[in-house]
């Protein structure tokens, strides 16, 4: 059933039958993905968030109609945190109705995982064990930037079992452009302007790019300013342009210039890039096989690891060369 109250939406599923156990995992500091991505399945708490630090998540999820909420037989029903009382908040606010002191014990209790943090250097050791005992797992952005680490990820990406993607490759704002790409013309420069850096938010103006436009990275250029800010060459002729800003006021903003048309974008709807992400990852699961290329996941990586060595170097960097 459902539940409206004076004071804020709250959504109710738990006469609902669970079909497929969700276990979300988190939380890394700045990261609230946890709380939006279980709240988005569960529904929420109004009284749980008020002891949380996610106002901001609770605002927008206030906004959104109870029918927005939800898949049909599926339920987080535990959580894990490192933080036991991090963990008791993330329960209250998402409505989950189980925790766990470890993550060990996730296993067995669950059907899939939702790996909700962005430390993308502990992506591998906390999702393999899972992956390689069958258990699917959605990884947050940036799945990983270690070539031996996306080397042990690519066979369970290829099997269906691993999504991992920003939801901006899932914009609603982004709809148009790719529904007519075409009507483009010839793409000769797209630009992604996002806050912080290079390695946790690159990814969104990647997948929210490449997510538009059917081509693929060939090399990667760092400019000398004082800002995170690469040159990305792709193989049907487009320049790609992101500016990860650093401590700067809200961005996520994305441009397409073609000889036919332009336009600009802001990216601001959440909730729906999150939704249209959870069904991905779920519709995954349920065919046992991949709905997001393989290959579009790992482009994205090639492309950051790539930016990386071009900022260190100096030098521009063949995407083929790197081995992934």
């Amino acid at each position: 059933m459902s539940v409206v109250r004076d004071d804020g939406l709250r959504v109710d599923h738990d006469a609902e039958p669970t079909d497929l156990r969700l276990g979300v995992v988190g939380l890394t500091a700045g990261n609230g993905h946890p709380y939006s991505f279980a709240s988005i399945v569960n529904g929420y708490s109004d009284a749980g968030f008020a002891d949380s630090e996610w106002g901001v998540i609770h605002d927008y999820l206030r906004q959104k109609s109870p029918a927005e909420y939800g898949f049909d037989g599926v339920r987080v029903t535990h959580a894990w945190t490192q933080e036991p009382a991090e963990t008791d908040r993330l329960a209250a606010a998402a409505r989950i109705p189980h925790t766990v002191d470890s993550l060990e014990e996730l296993h067995g209790e669950v059907d899939a995982v939702l790996l909700l943090r962005d430390d993308f250097a502990r992506h591998a050791e906390m999702a393999l064990p899972f992956l390689e005992d069958g258990t699917p797992v959605f990884v947050d952005k940036p799945l990983a930037l270690d070539v031996d680490d996306l080397a042990q990820f690519r066979p369970h990406l290829e099997s269906g079992r691993l999504v991992s993607t920003s939801g901006m490759r899932f914009a609603r704002e982004l709809d148009d452009p790719r529904a007519t790409v075409d009507d483009y013309g010839d793409v000769s420069l797209a630009r992604g302007a996002v806050i912080n850096d290079w390695e946790h938010y690159g990814v969104h103006m990647l997948d929210a790019i490449y997510g538009v436009l059917d081509q693929r990275p060939v090399s990667v250029s760092a400019f000398d300013v004082p800002h995170d800010a690469f040159a990305v060459e792709l193989d049907g002729g487009t320049l790609v342009e992101i500016d990860a800003l650093g401590d700067a006021p809200f961005t996520f903003d994305v441009a397409f210039y073609g000889s036919e048309r332009q336009s600009a974008h802001e990216l601001r709807d959440n909730f729906t890039a999150f939704r249209r992400t959870l069904w991905t990852f779920l519709d995954t699961v349920d065919r046992g096989e991949p709905v997001l290329d393989p290959e579009a996941t790992l482009d994205v990586m090639r492309t950051l690891v790539a930016g990386r060595q071009a900022r260190t170097s100096g030098k521009t960097v063949v995407v083929a060369d790197l081995g992934i």
